[in-house]
């Protein structure tokens, strides 16, 4: 759909009045009405509306949806669009991870919002109030920018008939009546370029974080020449703008934007290596003193409900995040029927035999001590925090995902039990706080939080990166780190080469150390520690297509039954087939819809 500004959508609420409202908790939607556009450089408000247009637009998930049509999960929930696109219905006009529509609204309103800018009013009266308004909101709106063409190219971008490798047509200037709509598609190489320079415009503009400032000193000499005072810095720049784009924000995105490009799905043709790729990524680390910066709980902030309160620091785990939102919605959808959730959410044994064994080794190793008969004993923590199981308490309940009855002969939570019950004999657990109820009649709401960027991403990005570009253990460029060193945190952190009481084995991590000896190895090691780490977090799936991944894994789970001795016996089975076709359906397909509009623009190989 296009946007043509004949006239200007206005947001009339107080989050648009500039520097007076807190960003920390993100935008409402309010009433419209229309307006002449020359009445953007007088009305600052009005003007604003453009770049929170923008901001309305960023397509992060807040719960989560998209997992459940890859091999990491399942749900009960069967008119969803996830599902039935995992089963066979995914097609160029009915494509549920799209972000055309929403993403190329987003860069109209902002790229409107950069021809106005520097003709609005921002302070009228301060010659230095003015630039510095002007120089952050140009600074958000190219991060805008940059951040809504990595979506589009993610979703989007791919390999035509001809062998061209296109991302989406181009857009640095807002469109009207009179522009030619029959754009081809620019080259991935071409759109990654300009994301790049986008984020460079947004760093040159913004400051790295916001925060307030205790003297006129500290004033960037820029701002202090035009006579600026701290207490003006601190309206533009201060902790009020925090959760904006900031400097830090735009970086982590480029890294995003570098590791996509190059991923083995584009590696070929976007001009960007994994060496570059590292490099960036190394850039955003080092600003939190590279290693000493890993955060050692940053795998379970869902649970430190001290810091999801609203009057608490932020996490050193997020480096951008969503609100925060006090409900019970994802406990309303995830919880067990029992505590009276929908149970929408079902990890697949695929997942749960991704985590390793307590001791790192992974399940399938003869030496791992992996016992079919007792699957869950002496596992990776991170599968307690992050999957309910069977035999799991929560809210002093014990969910039975097996066959049998519960000690008060319950079944609520049995495997297919009902409507609301698990498919796969697991619940999620991640992201899910247990101090909230659901139920109707004694509803207790808590504070949540979702991540948009957390550090941990942009650490296993770089482990990534700088495996492909140099191997496990090497540092060419001397940032002080190597992809081994951060698999090591990573895996340390969540308890990993311990014992039950937590002392670290004799013999330490043996198989990280085995791959870190060959690169290959390293590798799928990475990928795994990713999945496990991102788990939940909307990501799969756009990971298995940028690796050339199959996508067409079937869905496992489990079923466990109990004889009358009490015995429990556990059964591997399959829940549900994807069908998926590997050949082409790495890349996502453009609409259908613009296809038949316009003739100039390919369609990627092998959608219809």
């Amino acid at each position: 759909m296009k946007k043509i500004f004949s006239t200007i959508p206005v947001i009339g609420y107080s989050l648009l009045v500039i520097g007076l409202a807190s960003c920390q908790d993100m935008f409402e939607p309010a009433d419209e009405n229309t307006r002449q556009e020359d009445a953007m450089y007088e009305e600052s408000e009005y003007a604003h509306g453009l770049l929170i247009y923008g901001y309305d637009r960023l397509p992060y998930i807040t719960t989560t949806q998209t997992d459940v049509a890859t091999d990491d999960a399942v749900t009960n929930q069967t008119n969803s669009a996830y599902l039935n696109m995992a089963t066979g219905t995914w097609a160029s006009d009915n494509n549920p991870m799209s972000q055309w529509d929403n993403c190329k609204d987003g860069i109209q309103y902002v790229n409107k919002f950069l021809t106005i800018v520097e003709k609005t009013k921002w302070a009228p009266s301060a010659a230095s109030k003015q630039a510095m308004f002007v120089d952050r909101l140009k600074g958000e709106a190219f991060g805008l920018r940059a951040l809504l063409y990595y979506y589009l190219l993610q979703a989007h971008g791919g390999y035509a008939d001809d062998g061209q490798l296109l991302g989406v047509p181009m857009l640095t200037t807002p469109e009207d009546g009179s522009s030619d709509f029959n754009l081809a598609r620019t080259s991935f190489a071409d759109c990654v370029r300009q994301c790049f320079a986008d984020c460079d415009s947004a760093m040159a503009l913004l400051p790295f974080d916001y925060g307030d400032i205790g003297n006129d000193n500290d004033i960037p000499e820029k701002y202090r020449a035009l006579g600026a005072n701290y207490s003006n810095y601190n309206l533009v720049f201060g902790t009020k703008a925090t959760n904006l784009m900031s400097g830090k924000i735009a970086e982590a995105i480029k890294a995003q934007i570098a590791l996509l490009a190059a991923s083995p799905a584009f590696r070929e043709k976007s001009g960007v290596t994994s060496a570059e790729a590292a490099t960036l990524c190394a850039n955003v680390l080092n600003r939190i003193g590279g290693m000493e910066g890993f955060d050692p709980t940053g795998h379970i902030w869902y649970k430190n409900k001290t810091k999801l309160e609203p009057s608490a620091s932020e996490m050193p785990e997020m480096l951008w995040r969503e609100d925060r939102h006090k409900n019970a919605d994802q406990e309303k959808e995830n919880f067990p029927p029992s505590l009276y959730g929908n149970g929408r959410v079902n990890p697949s044994q695929n997942l749960v035999d991704a985590f390793p064994m307590r001791s790192g080794l992974p399940i399938t190793d003869p030496n791992s001590g992996y016992d079919p008969k007792n699957p869950y004993v002496n596992r990776d923590p991170r599968l307690t925090d992050d999957i309910l199981y069977n035999g799991t308490v929560l809210r002093r309940s014990q969910i039975i995902t097996g066959t049998y009855a519960n000690d008060n002969d319950e079944t609520y939570d049995n495997l297919n039990n009902n409507a609301s019950s698990t498919r796969t004999g697991y619940y999620l657990m991640k992201l899910l706080r247990d101090d909230v109820s659901p139920q109707s009649s004694s509803l207790i709401e808590q504070y949540h939080i979702y991540p948009r960027i957390r550090y941990t991403e942009i650490y296993l990005a770089y482990a990534e990166a700088a495996n492909d570009a140099w191997g496990p253990k090497a540092d060419p460029t001397g940032v002080g780190f190597t992809a081994y060193d951060v698999i090591k945190a990573i895996r340390t952190r969540a308890g990993l080469a311990t014992n039950e009481i937590g002392m670290a084995l004799p013999e330490g991590d043996v198989y990280l150390e085995e791959c870190a000896n060959d690169q290959a190895k390293m590798t799928g090691l990475i990928r795994n520690e990713r999945r496990i780490e991102l788990c939940f977090e909307n990501k799969r799936f756009w990971d298995l297509r940028r690796w050339l991944m199959p996508l067409d894994e079937s869905v496992k789970g489990m079923k466990i039954d109990r004889d009358s001795l009490g015995v429990l016996s556990y059964t591997i089975f399959e829940v549900e087939e994807r069908n998926y076709d590997n050949t082409y359906q790495m890349y996502g397909p453009i609409p259908k819809s613009e296809i038949l509009k316009w003739s100039n623009l390919m369609q990627n190989k092998g959608w219809q």
